[in-house]
């Protein structure tokens, strides 16, 4: 959710918008419902079910083999037992898939949850057991399976337990919500508006309501909540960072057909209430808001394992990072404090994914009342609009020239990249005062995390257009690969050898 506080204003329905209360936005750490995809999801069954079976297997050799009519196991009969373990995972993936276990919106109770995680090991388990009598090989021990279907319901029910747990301390801080609008001002569209903000485990934020083309919001909806119009989804999208649109009213077939296209363009997921649209949701899965069946018409497609891929990448690197710089950042913290009189760190408040709020870690490089002083200087400003640059600025200490000569002040920002605030590559976090003054096109750069560094600072460093700046971050959040980062790294550590920066 957007921090309203900064978003521009840009017309009067966006102005009355504002009102709408934002309680947690400056905790948000990243869009979506977390990182959980199919493809992962089932890569941790795969990885929990696995040790479930190295349990059974420590089990059956520590205490079952003591039994004389125990089935003794060989070194020579372990690729018969990867076999069989091998069909049990496959087995298990199918049917927990075919419950439902890997939605991306499985938005049920959790007891009903471990139920069907048990339902499926049970299954899987009686697959396992029919395959072995099936085949006649009598040297499979039953023990080991029993031990192993047994182990399975266990790990998967506690790793399942575990990870509710988790997601609904981070849906209770707004961390990892969904911001969902819905479609529609009747008694159903209120209902359900109801429903999503009394239920904060369903990882939803509800944002505001939007009126079908033509119509009057009802009396049933409050004013102020609605953010207007459904032809003004592309503009509403950008400005609230909406992540799917709930149709809760009846459109005409045009209209909604011309949604999906608008949806499909900016990336926005389209679910409709179930009986809506009989025609456009026949092969469609039924998925539950709560007590609300949901069939969706349009999913954006995902980049999560790109992105699960990305962040794995932030925090080895910058952790590596931390620690082979660590003696340098301990003799630049002591070189800045008997340098000049202030704090060794520059602490500022910046703008980071979706309008989330986070303090961003840097060496101070300046005098400690140089924002005070930054008016004075507004006549030298070298860059244009919003930007804020000056040559041989006068509050740039001596040591604090040399630090952000070869970007050494920005060392302490592999912090951010840890706690998750930033990435190693993306657009700069801007300050408040910056996305005051955005237009509508300049929140794209607000889309993806912030980086150390991006395509602005390695190709157009010394630019002062502004223009040229949200161009080239404009262009790496459209055009964003993880060959595209690894690039800009390589790019930027020539650029910091050469000593470029000011």
């Amino acid at each position: 959710m957007a921090t309203s506080e900064y978003l521009p204003k840009h017309d009067v329905t966006a102005q009355r918008t504002q009102q709408f209360p934002r309680r947690i936005a400056q905790r948000r750490r990243v869009a979506g419902p977390g990182l959980d995809s199919k493809l992962l999801l089932m890569l941790g069954d795969v990885v929990v079910v696995t040790l479930a079976f190295a349990i059974a297997l420590v089990i059956k050799v520590k205490f079952f083999e003591s039994f004389a009519d125990s089935k003794k196991l060989s070194i020579d009969d372990m690729p018969v037992y990867l076999a069989f373990f091998g069909w049990f995972l496959l087995a298990l993936l199918l049917v927990s898939r075919r419950y439902g276990l890997y939605s991306p919106f499985f938005v049920t109770s959790g007891r009903r949850e471990l139920r069907l995680t048990v339902q499926a090991v049970l299954n899987a388990g009686l697959l396992l057991c029919g395959s072995i009598y099936m085949t006649h090989w009598d040297i499979a021990s039953r023990s080991l399976m029993i031990l192993l279907i047994c182990t399975s319901a266990i790990t998967l029910s506690i790793w399942r337990t575990g990870k509710r747990l988790s997601r609904y301390r981070h849906y209770e801080k707004g961390i990892d919500t969904r911001n969902v609008v819905i479609l529609g001002t009747n008694y159903l569209s209120h209902a359900l508006s109801q429903h999503i903000v009394a239920n904060y485990r369903f990882g939803y934020q509800f944002i505001g309501y939007i009126s079908p083309s033509g119509q009057d919001a009802s009396a049933v909806v409050n004013h102020t909540e609605v953010l207007g119009g459904v032809e003004r989804l592309r503009q509403l999208a950008r400005q609230h960072f909406i992540d799917e649109v709930v149709v809760a009213q009846a459109l005409q077939a045009e209209q909604i057909v011309a949604l999906i296209e608008e949806a499909r363009e900016v990336g926005v997921d389209i679910r409709a209430i179930s009986g809506l649209y009989g025609d456009l949701t026949t092969n469609a899965s039924i998925e539950y808001l709560g007590i609300y069946p949901l069939a969706s018409l349009h999913r954006r497609k995902a980049r999560i394992l790109e992105l699960f891929f990305k962040r794995c990448f932030d925090i080895l690197f910058s952790s590596v990072a931390l620690i082979a710089a660590f003696p340098i950042m301990l003799l630049i913290a002591l070189v800045v404090r008997l340098s000049s009189p202030g704090p060794i760190f520059y602490v500022s408040e910046r703008i980071g994914k979706r309008g989330r709020v986070f303090r961003c870690f840097k060496f101070r490089t300046m005098v400690k009342d140089a924002e005070l002083r930054q008016k004075d200087l507004a006549a030298m400003n070298e860059r244009d609009l919003i930007l804020f640059k000056v040559a041989n600025d006068p509050r740039i200490t001596a040591v604090g020239r040399i630090l952000r000569k070869y970007s050494l002040d920005e060392l302490p920002q592999f912090f951010n990249v840890l706690r998750g605030e930033m990435s190693l590559v993306g657009p700069r976090p801007p300050i408040a005062s910056e996305v005051e003054k955005y237009e509508l096109e300049h929140l794209r750069r607000l889309e993806v995390m912030p980086g150390l560094t991006g395509l602005w600072q390695v190709n157009a460093r010394q630019d002062g257009s502004f223009a040229r700046y949200i161009e080239l971050d404009t262009a790496y959040v459209e055009n964003w690969t993880l060959w595209l980062d690894i690039k800009i790294l390589m790019r930027t550590a020539h650029v910091v050898v050469r000593g470029t920066g000011t």
